[in-house]
């Protein structure tokens, strides 16, 4: 009995310390950025924009091809067991409570973190085992600012346009697929969307988004970061990043859900 009560406090200690030390890493990766001087600016700016079209512009096909198959399931699914009941009018809340509020930040987040978060981890952690980042050190650049925060902020920027993305197609591609199978019609459809959709749904779907992309590639560059030399470490980071951001983002999520189901019952 108390070996497993040493177990879970010594696991609690683990989090606590890998949460602890990435807050104080966030913080000086935000605080050397302003010491980096009007020089370093445009190859910062340069990452930004790499970290964005990686990020953001090359998933778009598999962010396409995902968006439209969940669209297209969770409007035939959801026609045909309200028809069934006669309550139609429903699908405009299931469409907004499953994709746009639930479904299209998780699933994005997730793509995100198979395709930019192992890359992130894998670039950073190659570049300490190369030396490259203490090159950067015994150049007076602070590599924290150069070489983390441009991605961190590239990465959020990217998961926002793609989550807003993710819904635009999965909405749209889900009518389509939907006219095609059930013949719907399109002023139905845009007035049940219409019913649904609130202000609060725009905000909350911004704040979901800027900060689950915030916690992935935080983690992503934390545990790139923090190779220290030996090659084999790389791979280990990677996974540490994935399993990592999978678990956070997941109960990122879950959490945000129980408070508004909360605070709708309250």
């Amino acid at each position: 009995m108390f070996q497993s009560i040493d177990q879970v406090g010594k696991f609690t200690l683990d989090i606590y310390r890998s949460f602890r030390d990435m807050l104080v890493f966030i913080y000086l990766s935000f605080r050397s950025a302003f010491n980096l001087g009007t020089r370093n600016l445009r190859p910062i700016f340069f990452t930004l924009l790499s970290q964005i079209y990686f990020t953001g512009f090359q998933a778009l096909p598999l962010i396409t091809f995902i968006a439209i198959a969940t669209g297209s399931i969770i409007v035939l699914q959801s026609t045909a067991q309200l028809s069934l009941l006669g309550s139609q009018e429903m699908m405009g809340n299931i469409l907004v409570v499953t994709v746009i509020r639930e479904l299209g930040p998780l699933l994005t987040a997730l793509i995100v973190i198979a395709r930019s978060g192992t890359a992130v981890a894998t670039e950073l952690g190659s570049m300490q085992v190369n030396k490259e980042i203490e090159a950067l050190r015994t150049m007076s650049i602070e590599p924290l600012g150069f070489v983390v925060l441009p991605r961190i902020l590239g990465g959020v920027i990217s998961l926002v346009c793609l989550a807003f993305y993710f819904n635009c197609i999965a909405l749209i591609g889900g009518f389509l697929v939907g006219n095609l199978v059930i013949d719907l019609s399109f002023s139905f459809y845009l007035e049940v969307l219409a019913q649904a959709l609130t202000p609060e749904d725009y905000s909350l779907n911004i704040i979901k988004n800027s900060l689950s992309g915030f916690i992935i590639f935080s983690i992503a560059t934390y545990q790139g970061m923090n190779v220290r030399g030996a090659p084999h470490e790389v791979p280990m980071a990677t996974t540490r990043a994935v399993v990592n951001s999978i678990m956070a983002v997941v109960a990122f999520n879950l959490s945000i859900t129980i408070y508004i189901f909360a605070r709708a019952l309250a």
